[in-house]
């Protein structure tokens, strides 16, 4: 008899638990929601903040922008000053006073993250996230900052292993956690306000090995905005600039 109610308790709580839809599914949302309606493009300026051992070291204004879903750029301080990070593709070309530096391999994740994603057809996304280090088959659902949110890559908290954290409200990226080369890295999202058919973040926080190492804060964004196609061209730099024109 006792057997039996075992038995049967567990049925019941089986049947009454929720079932929690794998990455992959939550992926799939976020796509149907926003492929075709995010904006293609995005200029904002940004104060800057520098940390070291939680101290501030330095503020500094940069100039942003992107052209999905594999275009960003960014020029730190005066835009006549030339200095840059430039990212095309799968590449990223470093600018100091106006001259090439160097030229790497680097994609940039949140570029496809933030709004890339929208641009590629859906069995792309997939494969990309898994490139990323992604394991859709692992999920769970859990609360941050007082939200209800799917995460992708983890079945629970405190794995360590890569998780994208999804608010299931808006379906916005408003966490990521990676770690590769023994190290952490922690993205934190907030502040969001609406633009053209999607949304963005005005305030990011990043970490490193758990330590404060930058916050963010956007100014002035403008969603759609004319971008120049040479302001990407790495021949191009230093001929034209949105902040400019």
């Amino acid at each position: 008899m006792v057997n039996k109610l075992m038995v049967s308790a567990l049925l019941v709580i089986c049947m009454a638990a929720k079932p929690v839809p794998d990455g992959e599914t939550a992926l799939q949302k976020m796509h149907s929601k926003y492929a075709g309606k995010w904006y293609k493009t995005f200029t904002f300026n940004q104060t800057t903040e520098r940390y070291r051992n939680d101290s501030l070291l330095r503020s500094e204004t940069w100039y942003e922008a992107a052209s999905f879903p594999d275009k960003f750029r960014i020029d730190f301080g005066n835009v006549d000053s030339g200095n840059a990070v430039l990212y095309k593709g799968d590449s990223a070309y470093n600018f100091r006073r106006g001259k090439l530096r160097s030229a790497k391999k680097d994609a940039n994740d949140l570029t496809f993250l933030l709004g890339g994603m929208y641009f590629y057809p859906y069995n792309q996304v997939v494969s990309k996230m898994k490139e990323l280090g992604y394991d859709l088959s692992r999920s769970h659902e859990d609360t941050w900052k007082g939200k209800a949110v799917y995460v992708i890559g983890a079945n629970t908290n405190g794995e360590k292993v890569n998780q994208l954290w999804i608010e299931k409200d808006r379906l916005i990226v408003v966490r990521f956690l990676k770690y590769e080369n023994n190290t952490k890295e922690e993205g934190i999202l907030e502040d969001h306000m609406k633009a053209g058919g999607g949304w963005t973040e005005t305030k990011a926080t990043f970490y490193f090995d758990d330590k404060l190492v930058q916050k963010e804060f956007y100014h002035d964004f403008k969603a759609n905005a004319p971008l120049d196609g040479k302001f990407f061209e790495p021949a191009d730099f230093g001929k034209w600039h949105w902040a400019k024109n």
